[in-house]
């Protein structure tokens, strides 16, 4: 599961455009949920999934020129999903 979970976050930062800098997974027993984060040049993607209630938890935190919108289906396809909910948070200066 941490490889297939590795490789859809890989795709959907390349799908973005963002740079990787690191990736670290961690695997939990005994339902092996999975938490981590991936370092990115301009932030971070993180991930929590609970494998018990079918659930994963994204956050794409991303500055500069990189539009994470085109990272979500990329997700819904690895993680062949159609039930997904965005929520759009704008941070820092906005003026």
């Amino acid at each position: 599961i941490k490889k297939r979970i590795k490789a859809a976050l890989i795709k959907a930062a390349e799908a973005c455009g963002a740079t990787i800098l690191s990736i670290d997974l961690h695997v939990f027993s005994p339902n092996q949920g999975v938490s981590g984060v991936v370092i990115l040049k301009e932030s971070h993607i993180s991930i929590h999934t609970w494998p018990e209630y079918d659930y994963a938890a994204i956050d794409i935190f991303v500055c500069g020129n990189i539009d994470p919108k085109l990272a979500i289906p990329v997700l819904e396809s690895e993680f062949k999903t159609t039930n997904i909910e965005v929520q759009e948070i704008k941070r820092g200066r906005l003026s």
